[in-house]
């Protein structure tokens, strides 16, 4: 009888799922999809702008603008990997998703995010190299140590992803198919099992130190150093300059982190479905887009860069 149920369970498992979303409240699914895609095509505008103008501009070919094309790609596939779905499933009244659609979701929301999390540690350190041994800055960020901890980022989030997307999919669910989100995110995945996930649960924690906290350190560390650099600049205009370095990244970062420890540092039993959905629209959609507002605005070099990009276009033209 005992396998008979958990044969159930794993055929019922890869039938697909079901996305409620905010079905029960259509007016609002209408408003989301016109949000959604105005802030998903500014994504697409806005971070394809920085890597070209990183790859156009000889200026630009340096350690903190190689990350930023980094951070812009990586929020391009981010987005990318879970809006399309998301928008599909606003415009009318098909919620499904497959089981593959749902397993490919999951896989690459949990490794996205985790690339960000070390990713935008790794660009902490390189502002901390870039204030507090200025002198030492090129020597120390040379192309091959920029090469290898864009590597790290990027395979440390999804060696993580491959530990738990796996586990998260294959959770006994009798015959649960229904989604309380709009995306196939680990909580909501996590919360429809019908056995315990202690276990699951713990070793998410366990590896979410590694993905989310230990980054986090590590950028607080970064900037504690950074401040106290700052604040031995003897002129205003050099303290104000070192200052906008790293204004733009510390809002990504408050951004960012504020919304991913919420959602990923809790047990699911404290999980409030509204809060996350409403938490997952900020974190995948708004901070994707602005990211490039926040660096184009406030950081004077891209700005010349685009100045010259599109003097030589209007030139040709």
């Amino acid at each position: 009888m005992r396998s008979q149920v958990m044969e159930m369970n794993n055929t019922d498992s890869f039938e697909g799922f079901i996305l409620v979303g905010f079905s029960d409240r259509p007016h609002l699914e209408l408003v989301l999809f016109v949000v959604v895609l105005t802030f998903y095509l500014l994504t697409l505008f806005g971070n394809m702008t920085i890597i070209l103008l990183s790859v156009l501009d000889s200026q630009l070919h340096t350690p903190m603008y190689f990350f930023l094309a980094n951070l812009s790609f990586l929020d391009m596939c981010f987005t990318t990997g879970s809006i399309p779905q998301m928008l599909y499933n606003l415009w009318g009244p098909d919620k499904t998703i497959s089981f593959l659609g749902c397993a490919i979701q999951l896989y690459f929301v949990l490794a996205l995010g985790g690339v960000e999390c070390v990713l935008l540690a790794v660009m902490a350190y390189d502002r901390y190299i870039a204030i507090c041994k200025p002198l030492h800055y090129t020597v120390i960020m040379h192309p091959r140590l920029c090469g290898q901890l864009a590597s790290v980022a990027w395979l440390s989030g999804f060696g993580n992803s491959l530990i738990m997307a796996p586990q998260t999919l294959l959770l006994p669910r009798c015959g649960h198919r229904r989604v309380d989100h709009f995306l196939c995110e680990m909580p909501a995945l996590i919360g429809m099992a019908c056995v315990d996930t202690m276990n699951l649960e713990a070793l998410a924690f366990a590896l979410a130190i590694f993905i989310i906290l230990a980054p986090l350190i590590l950028i607080l560390i970064s900037y504690g150093y950074i401040a106290r650099a700052v604040l031995r600049i003897k002129s205003a205009s050099g303290r104000k300059k070192a200052f906008n370095t790293c204004s733009s990244h510390l809002i990504v970062v408050s951004l960012f982190y504020g919304t991913i420890i919420y959602m990923y540092l809790q047990p699911a039993n404290t999980y409030s479905q509204d809060q996350g959905k409403f938490l997952t629209i900020f974190y995948t959609i708004v901070t994707p887009s602005v990211n490039p507002l926040i660096y184009t605005l406030r950081n004077k070099d891209v700005k010349e860069a685009m100045k010259k990009v599109l003097g030589k276009g209007g030139g040709e033209m």
